[in-house]
């Protein structure tokens, strides 16, 4: 499997995601929780994380919103909400283990007594874990990209609530999603696949992936942030019923170029809100003129949490046959490695 410009393997890793799910839950169960609050104990739990380890906190919210009798909040950024503290449960999320958003807000909430389990790779946000090295879910370290580490990441948080009585079940769910998921990624790798025929349909126009709350609004923004780095081009993601109150509205100008630069892509499952749907079709329709086709993609998911990472998986697999047909090599991100580099130099203005 591969391309000759996927010098990363990012083809391979992309197709191990069911092994790495299966794995990452054996390595959550291996944590620690003895200094850890009891389920009991427990008021809100936040998640920090940046870029794709960012996305595990979004996973979590998406699937503990119907479950979870306590709020999550996800930070992507430096700061705390001022609510964090000793009855926080915090889940520090860094695939390399250095991403500086995150080794701060750690530190700052070790700083308000909040429990805080790290999931991350070998770098200064594990070494900052301390005496407490049992709370820390390492990440494998022959992950070529973050984006790559996409179960790794999303899975620790779910199993962690679950052994603590918050989310019971979720360990069982998530295994049989990662069964399930081992048959969609046959299917996946074979040539002509759906990937490839979702790849083909969106050719040299830009993406506008729409989900909802839920399993399909965390797999619209993995496929943005996808298409964006495998793929080197832009994408942009919307919910529903959201976009019915502004986004549709700036559909009436610049016809002639949205019909040949744009298409929509609706990310569906089954158990989505019956208005929603409605929904759903009823924007296909009105901006079916205006795009330069509308691409209706489904998963026959019977759960919520294979529905994400069923949704999820496909939009890798489309996200690299995109860079495929460009010749562009899905692994290197240039622009985020010279980015880095200038924030680590001295502030120049």
């Amino acid at each position: 499997m591969g391309t000759p410009a996927d010098s990363l393997g990012m083809w391979d890793a992309t197709a191990g995601l069911p092994e790495q799910i299966t794995d990452a839950i054996a390595r959550a169960e291996r944590a620690e929780l003895d200094r850890c609050l009891r389920g009991d104990e427990i008021a809100n739990v936040v998640v920090c994380g940046m870029g794709g380890s960012g996305l595990a906190g979004d996973v979590l919210a998406a699937l503990a919103y119907p479950r979870l009798a306590v709020p999550v909040s996800v930070v992507k950024g430096y700061r705390l909400p001022a609510h964090v503290g000793r009855r926080t449960m915090v889940f520090a999320v860094s695939c390399s283990g250095d991403t500086e958003e995150t080794i701060e807000a750690a530190a700052d909430a070790r700083r308000r007594g909040a429990c805080v389990i790290t999931v991350a790779g070998p770098g200064a946000l594990a070494a900052a874990a301390g005496d407490d090295q049992g709370s820390l879910v390492p990440v494998p370290a022959d992950i070529p990209q973050p984006r790559a580490a996409f179960g790794a990441l999303a899975v620790p948080p779910l199993v962690v609530l679950d052994r603590l009585g918050l989310l019971e079940g979720m360990r069982d769910m998530v295994r049989s999603a990662a069964d399930d998921l081992a048959s969609s990624r046959d299917l996946l790798v074979q040539p002509d696949s759906a990937a490839a025929q979702l790849a083909r349909a969106i050719g040299d126009t830009i993406p506008l992936v729409h989900g909802a709350p839920g399993p399909t609004g965390v797999a619209a923004v993995r496929w943005k942030t996808q298409i964006n780095e495998n793929a080197k081009t832009p994408a942009f993601h919307s919910l529903q019923p959201e976009l019915c109150h502004n986004e549709v509205a700036g559909w009436g100008q610049r016809r002639e170029v949205t019909q040949k630069s744009l298409s929509l892509v609706a990310l569906r499952y089954d158990a989505e809100h019956p208005k929603v749907a409605r929904r759903f079709s009823l924007v296909e329709r009105l901006m079916g003129d205006v795009v330069t086709n509308v691409i209706d993609v489904r998963s026959d998911a019977t759960t919520d949490v294979f529905a994400l990472f069923d949704l999820a998986l496909l939009g890798d697999f489309v996200s690299l046959h995109l860079a495929e047909r460009v010749g562009v090599d899905p692994g290197p991100v240039t622009v985020l490695a010279d980015l880095k580099t200038r924030l680590a130099s001295p502030w120049s203005g």
